[in-house]
């Protein structure tokens, strides 16, 4: 993580930007999913005893932070806007248990609300985020003690970096609770099986596991495109499907950031690899999914049977490409 950049572009307005080692999408997921801000919002020493999010414009994020000496204190985000994996803008404000607005419990000056604006640049393989921070609505005198408190922001939001660096670390290093591996061998050359799941006139017939079908709405193949499709399960039941393309390296490669496959449960986001390899004339193909949190990946094996899914689901494309 490279050092703080901290200005004041004028009297009422706090900046301070990092760049983190981890793709932007992840740094995206860290700060806009609960279980992930469970595991390292707040200035170092602090920690969530609760949080519950609704990731929406009109959406809040109400929590509460509790302080090294037990204190609690809590804290409210009303969305205004939302760009994923951009940009995020809210209204900050303290809070009680109740979701109502509150002084701040050190400072009676402290304005009853800020605008925050978060920005994420991607810079290769890492992330620049930039968080800008005003007072809103606010009066002279809490203007005034917002400007004053400008070498105490940066304290708190430089440990909070901190927090979130070091979270970014530990996924980057330690996934393997997170991960699901499926992979299989084809008798087919490595072309033929990169156009059987690159292009939708194939990919409608065989995706999914046993008895599934495949209504699809679009599949941009191009990097920043989007597949969006809808899973009809043998009993009836739909599973929307979004999906964006963020690498192709034809035809060895693909990577691709799901949206929530298994009935919009934003529990079941996870990015995916595909990778395809020539193994003795054949192919191997090898799906390699990393979720947010070991909670979310085990809730997709035990509730959604995402291991025995995949597998029919490569078995059908073995079919598949036999006919073809």
């Amino acid at each position: 993580m490279d050092a703080t950049v901290n200005t004041a572009a004028n009297q009422e307005e706090f900046v301070i930007s990092r760049i983190f080692n981890a793709p932007c999408k992840q740094v995206w997921m860290a700060w806009t999913e609960r279980e992930q801000l469970m595991q390292w919002f707040g200035p170092q020493g602090c920690t969530l005893s609760h949080a519950a999010l609704d990731l929406r414009v009109g959406g809040t994020f109400h929590y509460a932070m509790r302080m090294p000496d037990g204190h609690e204190m809590w804290g409210k985000w009303t969305f205004r806007e939302i760009a994923a994996p951009s940009k995020l803008v809210l209204i900050n404000s303290f809070s009680d248990a109740q979701g109502g607005i509150t002084r701040h419990p050190l400072s009676a000056g402290w304005p009853l609300e800020t605008l925050s604006t978060t920005t994420f640049e991607a810079q290769g393989d890492k992330t620049r985020l930039t968080l800008c921070w005003s007072p809103w609505n606010a009066t002279e005198h809490e203007r005034a003690t917002f400007n004053a408190a400008l070498n105490s922001m940066e304290q708190g939001w430089g440990g909070t970096f901190a927090q979130l660096d070091a979270y970014l670390e530990k996924q980057r290093t330690n996934t393997a609770d997170r991960e699901i591996v499926i992979s299989r061998v084809f008798d087919a050359p490595r072309e033929l099986v990169w156009e059987a799941m690159t292009k939708p006139e194939h990919v409608v017939h065989w995706w999914g596991p046993n008895g599934f079908t495949n209504t699809l709405e679009k599949m941009d193949f191009r990097v920043g495109g989007v597949w969006k499709h809808i899973m009809h399960g043998p009993d009836g039941t739909d599973y929307p499907n979004k999906s964006v393309f963020t690498a192709i390296v034809e035809p060895e490669r693909i990577e691709l950031c799901n949206g929530g496959t298994y009935k919009g449960d934003p529990n079941a986001n996870f990015d995916a690899t595909w990778r395809f390899e020539v193994v003795d004339r054949q192919t191997k193909v090898t799906i390699h999914l990393v979720f947010p949190t070991a909670e979310a990946r085990n809730m997709v094996v035990e509730k959604y049977g995402a291991i025995e899914g995949g597998h029919q689901t490569l078995a059908r494309l073995a079919g598949y490409l036999s006919k073809v």
